[in-house]
């Protein structure tokens, strides 16, 4: 057989081009080869067996997985406070700032100011503290309900973040970067480990009827890994999730001939089309959809609950029955084996750069009581115990006035030290973890990074945030990447 540089011909001569031999014989060398190799290998060459010794997954479904090693949570509630909660005023007080009222900030501080032009002196709390519970946690007086479950909660006051906008610094509270396209915490929890409860899906977000939080349905998504495990908007009014009724109700033995029959066409369009992740999603969302239509409505329904415990958690009440319902929806969830649920607050009610007493007074008003019932109510059915709930925001608020005119100011943005808190499943209660600086602006003292945050709460629920991994375009992705990160265990039981 002739080589390929003899059909060039002889020197001075017009090359032809090759032939299709020429370029099957040839296709195999070089970096287009390599790339061919891999694109074909994972389903052609490869074999199940010998991915399976690799640890490679090839099905992406929600059918429970073996945690790393044995977890204290089963589920995880996130309370995700859009906007930024202001730590002076609510958890971490501040006496030294009465003492410099009015004083203009040093050079250090003034650069973590975003609106520069508008920053006033330094300002004290308009809210005064006290210490509740067996512990003695100080805790500001517009979070009374809460007030009285601080023995149940470990606060950190020293955790960090590293950009002052709500975008970026949202989606690094999300997904571990500043990048729109990563998976949030939730997508990674239920692809290590699927969901109990097959019947309903393992990843719930519970958003609030008055509008979408910064970033919108990218806070749930599940970026590059499948879609399968992105998270599913359930309403609180209205009907729970759209289009899961039929409009013509037929009997049983019709609708499961006709759901046999479309599971077998969906089986044949699928292995015809192999890695096609959307595809093998969109399969299981509509398996799922058929699955909930009664799950669903009985989970959601909190009309079930007794008088009592819809009083508890403000359902009666304008001001709270929003985010009261929402939380009661939370726990009907859990106590179901859902995996993760989210709920979320009307766009960003904590971003108090004015009127920093009626905004502030609005945002724990409509959260406190609720939020406190979820505590004691997970109690009382036994659930506290394995499951985890995670309180906090994007970032925290700056000890300054963010105005010059007296009655109206309120705080920036405060990236570099902030509170959050969490609870249940292994959680040490009435904990007290690092500190920030004399005036409320800084972590100083046992420092918590978002990363730190996020090892802690794949670790309670059986995750070494390390050995979580995906491969995306050739590299080993974690939620925590390659940021040093550290397991908080100084407030784990």
């Amino acid at each position: 057989m002739k080589s390929y540089r003899s059909h060039r011909g002889k020197r001075g001569d017009t090359p032809r081009r090759p032939s299709r031999r020429d370029f099957f014989s040839r296709v195999g060398d070089g970096l287009h080869g390599a790339a061919l190799a891999s694109l074909l290998g994972r389903d052609l060459l490869i074999p199940k067996s010998a991915a399976a010794a690799v640890g490679e997954r090839r099905v992406y479904d929600l059918r429970v997985r073996p945690p790393h090693f044995e977890p204290k949570a089963k589920s995880v509630i996130q309370f995700f406070m859009n906007g930024g909660p202001s730590q002076v005023d609510l958890f971490d007080p501040k006496p030294a700032l009465a003492k410099y009222e009015g004083q203009p900030p040093g050079r250090d501080l003034a650069n973590d100011i975003e609106f520069i032009n508008e920053a006033g002196g330094f300002m004290p709390s308009p809210y005064s503290f006290a210490k509740h519970g067996q512990a003695g946690i100080e805790i500001s007086e517009i979070l009374p309900h809460l007030a009285g479950q601080v023995d149940d909660i470990a606060f950190i006051r020293s955790t960090f973040t590293t950009h002052f906008n709500h975008e970026p610094a949202i989606f690094i509270m999300q997904g571990g970067r500043q990048f729109s396209s990563r998976p949030s915490i939730g997508s990674w929890i239920v692809y290590a480990l699927g969901s109990e409860n097959q019947n309903l899906p393992a990843y719930v977000v519970l958003d609030d009827p008055k509008g979408l939080p910064v970033n919108h349905i990218q806070n749930w998504q599940a970026g590059w890994l499948p879609p399968v495990y992105q998270g599913t908007r359930v309403r609180s009014e209205g009907s729970p999730l759209l289009n899961l009724q039929p409009d013509e109700e037929y009997p049983p033995p019709v609708l499961d001939l006709a759901r046999s029959l479309l599971a077998r066409m969906d089986r044949r369009h699928r292995d015809l089309r192999i890695g096609h992740t959307e595809l093998e999603a969109r399969i299981m969302n509509y398996e799922l959809a058929a699955r909930m239509q009664l799950a669903a409505t009985d989970a959601l329904d909190v009309t079930q609950e007794s008088e009592q415990t819809r009083d508890m958690y403000g359902l009666n009440d304008e001001r709270t029955a929003s985010y009261g319902k929402r939380c009661l929806m939370a726990r009907r969830l859990v106590e179901r084996g859902v995996r993760l649920v989210q709920i979320y607050i009307e766009g960003q009610i904590w971003d108090n750069h004015e009127n920093l007493d009626k905004s502030l007074r609005y945002a724990c008003g409509k959260t406190d009581q609720p939020i406190a019932a979820l505590i004691r109510d997970l109690k009382r059915t036994g659930l506290f115990d394995q499951t985890l709930l995670v309180w906090g925001g994007e970032f925290g608020r700056l000890p300054l006035a963010q105005s010059r005119e007296a009655g109206v100011a309120g705080r920036d943005h405060g990236p570099t030290g902030f509170t959050v808190w969490l609870a249940g499943a292994g959680v040490k209660g009435g904990t007290v973890h690092g500190s920030t600086d004399e005036i409320g602006y800084k972590a100083v003292e046992n420092r918590v990074s978002v990363h730190d945050l996020h090892a802690t709460i794949l670790h309670q629920i059986g995750l070494n945030h390390r050995d979580l991994v995906y491969t995306h375009d050739g590299r080993n992705e974690r939620l925590t990447d390659e940021f040093p990160a550290r397991v908080v265990t100084e407030i784990l039981s």
